[in-house]
């Protein structure tokens, strides 16, 4: 079976059995919420959980391919200090506004928003299962 060992069954559809695999070494038991690709791979979701609005410039890439609304632009000296604020080149006057974290509990892990981000602006940590 490769690098990977046969789980557990988990479900019954028709004739065929699902069922997912958990890497050589691993617990059947992570610390963190996973979930499986639809090729059988465990994967463990990143959850978006800070952004650095001292970086950002408040393009919108990262609200536009978030597919939960998890993001909202505000103004920059709303969140901002003054002495906070870089002076990057590519902003202007009218791009005054930052993104923030809206809905951080309907983001799904997918990472989405740091891929597309120009600045990195974001951090992500995996969430640990409940006791």
């Amino acid at each position: 079976m490769g690098r990977s060992q046969r789980a557990s069954q988990v479900g019954k559809t028709g004739n065929r059995c699902l069922t997912f695999r958990v890497p050589v070494g691993m617990n059947e038991m992570s610390a963190y919420i996973t979930g499986l690709t639809a090729g059988g791979v465990a994967w463990t979701p990143s959850f978006v959980a800070a952004i650095d609005q001292t970086r950002c410039i408040g393009c919108g890439r990262c609200f536009k391919v978030c597919p939960r609304d998890v993001f909202d632009l505000v103004e920059r000296s709303e969140v901002l200090a003054d002495d906070e604020i870089d002076d990057y080149e590519d902003l202007d006057e009218d791009n005054a506004q930052v993104m923030s974290i809206a809905n951080a509990l309907d983001c799904i892990g997918c990472e989405a928003c740091s891929r597309v981000c120009p600045k990195s602006c974001f951090t992500h940590a995996p969430l640990s299962q409940a006791a």
